[in-house]
């Protein structure tokens, strides 16, 4: 680290043009400053709800994080260390459960079923708290038509960057949607089939199943997946900082396809293995290092005027970035039957936004490139990148 800023200090002194970068760093360390501890560049809010529907009664489990239940309710969190103490779910667990039972509605043939919080805890899943609670509902027949409809953030303006994962299970069968954006209702008609299952004794006896037979296009389609991976990489400013970082020096039209294809192979390799639990690495080692890829193309965009095989260095990050990227398919335990097909399509939400991107950015960079001080305008941009991407390594190392 010292070897950095003795070499950034001859830099920016090289030149007098660029004095106007050593008036810049201050700016940009307080931002260091300013932002709060637990500032994350993941802006979103994700929750996971799983309902099984048994014979004697339905249950639900639903799990939120911490952070954004502090931001849903006012005074939650009275010491301001962005974590929910257990007093301090003690004493808001009425109002917590009251909330639940209010923003999830499970209903039957559009009639609201009375639901029972059964219990509350704290849990925390890579690295991440949450609170998971266990909702109880009645026992639900073939032939009738059930309805869950989400109601988190629907009056608050960042209600696009909420999304609701949902796995539902019925006998050996299994379901999934994302509930998302404006599309928050998830439906399905209940059938009763016949299959043969061995018993204990060796006598074969009926079961009874639920068959997915009606589903919002919107949220339990392919589309849902689709539009998850869009908004993974849109609200994902870590990933989306480093592509800017990559893009912004000094490049050809070929170096260019070069480092986005070197991008786009790396994280679906490591994407693919990571939601198949091929590969596995901690999540704070795995976003700790995303971090450090923002801070070392930063720092290769402020001391190299000409980078030649940027592809190289675009590819070994990217890797990382992938398991990045598969932390929130892995969290909503897909069964592998439906795993693929939600992959494919998490990835091409991916794709596409990172295409548009690219397609609306390069032809940018073509034209500024032509201009006798972009390169000074690269290491003011780097010098910017490489203290955000600064601020959330230290803070995810902590």
């Amino acid at each position: 680290m010292l070897y950095f800023f003795g070499n950034l200090k001859k830099v920016i002194l090289r030149k007098k043009s660029n004095n106007l970068i050593l008036r810049l760093i201050p700016i940009a360390l307080l931002l260091f400053i300013a932002l709060p501890p637990n500032a994350s560049a993941h802006n979103y809010s994700a929750s996971f709800t799983n309902i099984k529907f048994e014979k004697e009664q339905t249950e639900m489990t639903f799990t939120i994080d911490s952070i954004s239940l502090i931001e849903l309710i006012d005074g939650i969190d009275p010491n301001n260390n962005f974590k929910l103490e257990k007093s301090e779910l003690k004493k808001e667990e009425h109002h917590l459960e009251e909330i639940v039972s209010e923003k999830l509605s499970l209903d039957k043939n559009n009639e609201e079923q009375t639901p029972t919080v059964e219990k509350m805890k704290k849990i925390k899943k890579e690295d991440v708290e949450y609170i998971e609670f266990t909702v109880l509902f009645p026992a639900f027949a073939p032939g009738d038509t059930i309805s869950l409809n989400d109601g988190f953030y629907t009056g608050d303006s960042g209600t696009t960057n909420y999304v609701n994962l949902l796995t539902a299970t019925y006998g050996s069968e299994t379901s999934q949607a994302a509930l998302q954006g404006t599309s928050r209702t998830w439906t399905i008609l209940l059938t009763e089939a016949q299959q043969d299952q061995q018993s204990t004794d060796g006598q074969a006896q009926d079961t009874k199943q639920v068959t997915d037979s009606k589903s919002d296009e919107d949220t339990s389609s392919w589309l849902s997946f689709f539009k998850l991976g869009m908004l993974h990489i849109l609200t994902g400013y870590d990933h989306l900082l480093f592509l800017f970082a990559l893009l912004l020096s000094r490049q050809s039209l070929k170096q260019f396809i070069g480092t986005i294809t070197a991008f786009t192979i790396a994280h679906s390799i490591t994407l693919t293995l990571a939601v198949f639990g091929i590969v596995d690495l901690p999540s704070k080692f795995v976003e700790s290092v995303i971090a450090l890829s923002i801070c070392y193309v930063a720092i290769e965009n402020i001391f190299k005027e000409k980078i030649n095989y940027r592809w190289a260095i675009t590819f070994i990050f990217g890797l990382i970035h992938g398991m990045g990227f598969a932390s929130i398919l892995k969290e909503m335990e897909l069964p592998k039957s439906n795993l693929a097909v939600a992959l494919l399509n998490f990835n091409l939400g991916i794709e596409f936004i990172q295409l548009c991107i690219a397609l609306l950015i390069v032809p940018i960079l073509l034209k500024l490139q032509a201009l006798t001080k972009y390169q000074k305008y690269v290491k003011i941009g780097s010098v910017f990148i490489f203290i955000l991407g600064l601020i959330w390594l230290v803070q995810r190392l902590m």
